[in-house]
């Protein structure tokens, strides 16, 4: 019989760190020298540990992993996206981890219908232009990033990320002979395309910090060691993007911290030439921009926040951006314009009202705003596939939390929506038999929180008797949760399990005030938000805390480990992903990824006392307490991941059993920020976090439903 392993314990080697006046002895911090033996050695004793302790839940893992895949209609295509004289489109087969990108010609110049494909059939003329899963042989990790086709055709960029840090390769490929270019260039950030011409490559690279800092130009069949050097910001708070506007004009290069954007133009004629600055750098102004030409003449149209907490859309002449502005879209409270795709003869705009996400066609002819309409209350919507400059139709992709991912055509004419595709749905899946609906929390300022929930309609009504619930929850950077399908989530919600999200401040979801009310020296509202939300689950009934488990990653990985502290006593189980847990000792350290642009969103620790105080008061490692009855907690993290480094829920874990906690640490150690690649990984690390809530929840049995509900071959949005 093996000897069961016991909790592994990190040795103590204390390290003091002083700021303002204030001496912190950090136990744990040797933990962050990723080369040491000791620390890999470490890392793999928690992973067997954790092996160990959810060795019985295997059999449960491989029937919800078999639920998923018997779910997905695994040989599948997507819907065919129009650019050039080629739909181009992806494939997923049955057994393989990667998808399939594709092309086959267009039937005529005037074919604006995409062609209904069938995984079972042939596709006329088709070209397979790159295939994942032979990319990905000999790799344990493969991210595919940029993957950019020229206007005429002929040419392929790609760039691949095989170590899970999120620096990409880049290579070219001829796509009429075949051969791929000798052109190489490694260390780059994402972002990668072609110009329009074929000719050249726009990419970025990054700091010693690894922020995207520099904006270059490659002539294909140059010297790769020696690229033009188009654009560089040494100021350690802004992260610098390119890429050029659908009309092809320019290129635009964004630099944008938090809370402060800049963004500069060049002919795409001439990318040589001296960049132009549309609006000059302004301390807290915000704006984004994109073209079109408007009776003959170049305008820019620039969604901004200047003296407009929400935002305003404006008009401008781009030959003098800095002159006289037309409003197109005033200022409206509560109304939060996010940006425009400009086409010929329209431009669309995306904003959120309501708590939701909406869309509406500005038509450059009559300067008309009119709204694109939806029939349920809860909903998530977007643009997106729409390369062409002169559309027949726009492309958006459309969900809900019961509505599968569904992509759509629109026709900005005459207001047709002509569903191209939903999510298959094997097994019989019905919408019918699940609902959705929003409630308010009300915070202890007095605040209403608004949360999602769904759930399966068999079971009753939430709030008819207390039944078991997921909440999930994140809270920053104005990032918005919206309502969108999961087929993996069909695994709790057909087993009883209610799913629900908390809205909370430092979200966008409510508008900019909402998310400024959630940061800063404002942060504690995130935490005392989610418990509010819990808290109303409890007393209205729909649960009791020993059945419900708190979910979050990253950022929300942060609030996960606050609320552990805050009010251990409202959850049954914490589940924390790539967790910000060990923030002021991040926020602290300049010399790290993210930190000096992430000053925008904390505070500036390093040099604020009142900053440093106030994040020492709620960082979630700082604050792990002796005498506490914490819930059961699973930290998931990755060896490679640039953005929350695995050191900081490893710190945590240690402090953690430090005080008695039940608490498990799985680390993925070939693996970046999201994870395992390939969906069939990615199905089973879903598996393996929903065994471990349901263990918790109490639910650890099969299915109610056992085979009888479906989802498609891709989640739309949303979270699990």
């Amino acid at each position: 019989m093996t000897e069961r392993l016991s909790a592994p314990r990190a040795r103590q080697h204390p390290q003091a760190r002083t700021h303002h006046g204030d001496t912190f002895m950090d136990p744990y911090e040797w933990l962050r020298n990723k080369e040491s033996e000791e620390v890999i050695s470490h890392l793999t004793a928690e992973n067997a540990f954790t092996e160990q302790e959810t060795a019985h839940l295997e059999p449960l893992r491989e029937t919800i992993f078999q639920e998923i895949k018997s779910r997905t209609q695994e040989s599948d295509l997507s819907v065919p996206t129009r650019k050039g004289q080629w739909w181009y489109y992806g494939r997923t087969v049955e057994g393989q981890q990667y998808g399939i990108q594709c092309r086959a010609p267009l039937s005529s110049v005037d074919d604006w219908t995409p062609p209904v494909l069938s995984p079972d059939a042939e596709v006329p003329g088709e070209q397979i232009l790159f295939d994942g899963n032979a990319e990905a042989e000999g790799h344990e990790f493969f991210s595919l990033g940029s993957f950019d086709i020229s206007r005429d055709g002929t040419r392929m960029l790609w760039a691949t990320d095989v170590t899970g840090d999120e620096r990409y390769t880049i290579r070219v490929r001829d796509l009429v002979s075949g051969e791929t270019f000798a052109d190489v260039i490694e260390g780059t950030a994402g972002g990668a395309e072609l110009t329009p011409d074929g000719l050249g490559i726009i990419y970025t690279t990054v700091d010693e910090a690894w922020r995207p800092d520099t904006v270059w130009l490659h002539t294909i069949g140059g010297d790769v060691t020696a690229p033009t050097r188009l654009f560089h910001q040494p100021d350690e708070r802004f992260w610098v993007g390119a890429g050029f506007c659908r009309s092809d004009r320019y290129l635009m290069i964004g630099q944008s911290s938090s809370i402060t954007s800049e963004v500069l133009l060049l002919d795409s004629t001439d990318l040589l030439a001296e960049p132009r600055i549309v609006w000059p750098q302004v301390e807290g102004v915000e704006y984004s921009v994109d073209h079109a030409v408007i009776e003959g003449e170049d305008v820019l149209f620039i969604v901004h926040n200047d003296g407009a907490l929400d935002f305003e859309l404006v008009r401008v002449a781009a030959a003098d951006p800095r002159g006289e502005r037309t409003v197109v879209m005033p200022h409206t409270p509560g109304t939060r314009i996010l940006d425009v795709d400009c086409f010929r003869d329209f431009t669309i705009v995306e904003y959120r009202r309501e708590g939701l996400a909406r869309m509406a066609k500005l038509d450059h002819a009559t300067g008309s705003v009119d709204e694109v309409s939806f029939d349920e209350p809860l909903f998530a919507v977007g643009v997106s596939g729409n390369s062409e400059w002169a559309p027949q139709l726009i492309r958006f992709g459309y969900a809900s939390f019961v509505t599968p991912g569904s992509v759509f055509d629109w026709n900005p004419v005459t207001d047709e929506k002509f569903l191209r595709k939903q999510q298959p749905v094997l097994g019989g899946y019905d919408p019918a038999d699940y609902g959705q609906s929003r409630v308010w929390a009300r915070a202890a300022d007095g605040t209403e929180v608004p949360v999602s929930l769904v759930w399966k309609r068999s079971f009753g009504e939430p709030g008819a008797t207390p039944r078991p619930v997921h909440l999930y929850g994140y809270g920053s950077y104005e990032h918005s949760i919206d309502p969108g399908f999961s087929s993996m989530r069909l695994s709790a919600l057909d087993r009883g399990v209610i799913f629900a999200v908390a809205h909370v401040r430092g979200g966008g979801e409510m508008g900019r005030a909402w998310y400024e009310d959630g940061k800063l020296m404002a942060k504690k509202n995130t935490f005392t938000d989610f418990i509010a939300a819990g808290t109303h689950l409890v007393e209205s009934g729909v649960t009791t805390p020993d059945r419900m488990v708190a979910e979050g990653g990253s950022a929300g990985g942060l609030l996960m480990g606050a609320v552990a502290n805050l009010a251990p006593e409202l959850f049954a189980g914490v589940l924390a992903s790539v967790p910000f847990v060990d923030a002021l000792t991040t926020i602290l350290d300049p010399s790290l990824p993210l930190t000096v642009i992430e000053w925008d969103e904390w505070g500036d620790p390093l040099h604020n006392a009142d900053v440093y105080e106030y994040m020492k008061s709620y960082t979630p490692y700082e604050n792990v307490a002796d005498g506490v009855a914490y819930p059961r907690i699973l930290a998931v993290t990755s060896l490679n991941d640039t953005r929350v480094y695995y050191v900081e829920p490893a710190k945590w874990v240690a402090r953690l059993r430090d005080v008695g906690a039940d608490v498990l640490l799985k680390c993925e150690m070939v693996a970046g920020h999201g994870g395992v690649t390939g969906r069939y990984n990615s199905w089973r690390e879903r598996a393996y976090e929903l065994a471990w809530m349901f263990d918790v929840l109490g639910v650890a049995g099969a299915s109610a439903d056992a085979g009888g509900v479906g989802a498609g071959s891709a989640d739309a949005g949303g979270v699990e």
